[in-house]
């Protein structure tokens, strides 16, 4: 038993990453296939059937229909259940997929989300790689979740992780490249622009940030006419506006109508969210600290998924990406080890077919449970970037 042990942490100390890459690869197959074998979906009682990878679904037509100078934003029944969201040029970049097979090119879609992440982690600085490696497990669940319902979470949690791990490394160009496309998916994604702060070479990040902004805002003239692409900019800003206003999502203004009835204040909610955000900003002699800035990268994960109207299950590896950030980049502390425990419970289990259905959908579900342990995780955070007592790492720790 124990040569056996032995034998297993040698080789988890050996090859860490390898098998947290093969964890990932090997998720993206099950969910592709999963999806694939899966029957159809009804989305609303008595409505009509669509395909169970009804999201992937969604941005492959997309693409379609920008080149047929449809209006995107639009209700396409035949093709899809739900709305399109996104960027006109996230709609054309999908076009790399959207000629492909169901078959290959949902498999790619999953792989692109698990496999962003991945290199986002693999690249972080400071830490070594069993605690990325850490970090990747304890995400892992949560990511068989988002791509299971064929979204672009991962994508988007990848993406803020890239950029961070570029501009640490000064390659601006990609860094802004990673956050421009992350908003042009979700316009949160603009948040992550908040890291440029701890950084030299200010000019130069504004230039990137501005040609990575039109290029991605003028792309689709490659298929559209100017006219045409004004106009769903137009018929986007009108979705996204009536879109704030009727819903709340697993979010903190969720929280606050969930439990406390209190609704129709998204916009001070927002605004108290962001002042909080920015307030550890004070601490301008701490912008060297990387310790300091991982925990950046940690809250800004979290924050834009809670302060999200439209956070829903699946948008929670955003939040878990940080939560295994804010932990592994820290030396162990006892407290900060029992909310791990409680946020992997309480976020990622809560939901699973462990619980019994009568708790999840009487009590889980209704009540956000998920995005109260993510908002009591950022409230730590928080504390630690106010009154810097977090503890720089001294050795690799799991959980």
């Amino acid at each position: 038993m124990n040569l056996t042990k032995t034998n297993l942490l040698r080789i988890w100390h050996s090859h860490c990453l390898s098998i947290a890459l093969f964890a990932y690869i090997l998720i993206a197959a099950i969910a592709a296939t999963q999806g694939l074998l899966a029957g159809p979906k009804i989305y609303v009682p008595g409505g009509r059937p669509y395909i169970d990878y009804n999201n992937f679904r969604i941005f492959k037509f997309s693409f379609y229909h920008l080149i047929q100078n449809k209006d995107i934003y639009q209700l396409f029944p035949d093709d899809h259940w739900d709305l399109y969201k996104y960027s006109p040029g996230f709609a054309l970049c999908f076009g790399l997929l959207s000629w492909m097979p169901d078959t290959i090119g949902l498999l790619l879609w999953n792989l692109i989300n698990s496999l962003c992440l991945f290199a986002g982690i693999r690249m972080l600085p400071g830490l070594d790689a069993e605690k990325k490696s850490w970090i990747l497990l304890f995400c892992l669940l949560e990511m068989l979740l988002s791509i299971q319902n064929t979204q672009s979470n991962g994508l988007m949690a990848g993406l803020i992780v890239l950029a961070f791990a570029f501009a640490e490394r000064r390659q601006y160009m990609l860094s802004t490249l990673c956050i421009v496309f992350s908003f042009y998916i979700k316009i949160y994604g603009a948040l992550a622009f908040a890291f440029y702060l701890f950084y030299p070479g200010k000019p130069r990040l504004i230039g990137w940030t501005l040609f990575w902004m039109a290029f991605f805002a003028l792309i689709p003239l490659a298929v559209v006419s100017g006219p045409q692409l004004l106009f769903l900019y137009k018929s986007w800003l009108h979705l996204l506006m009536n879109d704030r206003s009727a819903s709340t999502g697993v979010s903190v203004m969720g929280i606050l109508v969930s439990w406390f009835h209190l609704d129709g204040a998204k916009n001070i909610v927002t605004a108290a969210g962001a002042l909080l955000f920015l307030l550890p900003l004070i601490h301008i002699r701490r912008y060297g600290d990387l310790s300091f800035r991982l925990l950046y990268l940690a809250s800004v994960l979290i924050w834009m998924v809670i302060f999200n109207h439209k956070a829903e299950s699946p948008t929670y590896i955003i939040v878990m990406s940080g939560i295994g950030i804010w932990y592994w980049s820290q030396s162990p502390d006892p407290l900060n080890r029992v909310l791990l425990i409680l946020s992997f419970l309480l976020i990622t289990m809560s939901v699973s077919d462990l619980v019994p259905a009568p708790v999840r959908n009487g009590f889980i579900r209704p009540y956000g449970i998920k995005g109260v342990m993510a908002v009591v995780i950022w409230v730590r955070i928080l504390y630690e970037q106010l009154t810097l007592r977090y503890k720089p790492p001294v050795e690799t720790h799991p959980i």
